[in-house]
């Protein structure tokens, strides 16, 4: 049974990787067997995540490539990159994302409603244009998209971020509909809140904090090692029947 979740053989490529959910699912995919790229904006921060990686696994399963997602450059150099070095990319995580505005919508700017778009989803659309083709020839791979049960729900100060995660839904269950008769899948990751930087706005906040477990079946936020898990099983060969789905980690939030 433990062959199941086994990564070996495996390239993963995993944006926003160099801290929070996306270091959390390089670090248990490189524990898993698999070679993992560590992608963010700043090379030093994703070597620094690499070298613990490679040293709490005992070996050299974690490389780095900087990259900003607003970029297409970037994003091919980083595509790039790991196919030249390894050959192939079995398994990619698109995790990072971007959330300028904290407010109602009423309050949005053009710029910010724009960049959210471009960054939590169009971005992503890119990085499997550049991806999918050699798993398509294979016949094989996997495409996790980081998206967040906020894209299940309404919010009065998160509305913009919301909208892009509910976009990230439909594009995995189209590009699932698509690759799937090739033998890739597709899917997404919906966490609930997650003890993370990125997140720090909301789980710092007293008020958000108490509304957002009191309604919970947990009655806490999550932490990065638990998303980690969903991630290897839609990876490894666990997760070989399933696609197309939005997989909601919550601690409960979201079933009342």
């Amino acid at each position: 049974m433990s062959n199941l979740f086994d990564m070996t053989g495996q390239v993963a490529v995993i944006t926003g990787s160099s801290r929070g959910i996306g270091k959390a699912i390089a670090h248990h995919m490189a524990a898993h067997g698999a070679d993992v790229v560590i992608s963010s904006r700043k090379q030093d921060a994703c070597e620094a995540a690499a070298a613990e990686i490679n040293a709490a696994v005992g070996r050299a399963a974690a490389t780095a490539k900087a990259a900003n997602i607003s970029s297409k450059e970037e994003l091919q150099a980083l595509a790039d990159y790991a196919l030249k070095r390894y050959g192939k990319v079995t398994a990619l995580v698109c995790n990072a994302a971007t959330n300028p505005y904290f407010g109602p919508m009423s309050g949005l700017a053009d710029e910010q409603f724009v960049k959210i778009l471009m960054n939590n989803v169009v971005s992503n659309h890119w990085l499997i244009q550049m991806l999918a083709p050699q798993m398509l020839a294979r016949k094989d791979g996997s495409i996790t998209i980081i998206s967040s049960i906020g894209g299940l729900k309404a919010s009065t100060v998160i509305g913009a971020y919301n909208i892009s995660k509910a976009a990230d839904m439909q594009l995995a269950r189209n590009l699932s509909a698509e690759y799937g008769p090739e033998g890739v899948r597709v899917n997404c990751i919906c966490p609930g809140l997650v003890r993370t930087d990125f997140a720090r706005a909301l789980w710092e906040n007293p008020d958000i904090l108490k509304q957002a477990t009191a309604g919970s079946s947990l009655k806490r936020i999550g932490e990065p090692d638990e998303i980690a898990g969903m991630a290897v099983f839609l990876a490894s060969r666990a997760g070989a029947f399933t696609t197309g789905q939005a997989m909601v980690i919550d601690g409960g939030a979201t079933i009342n």
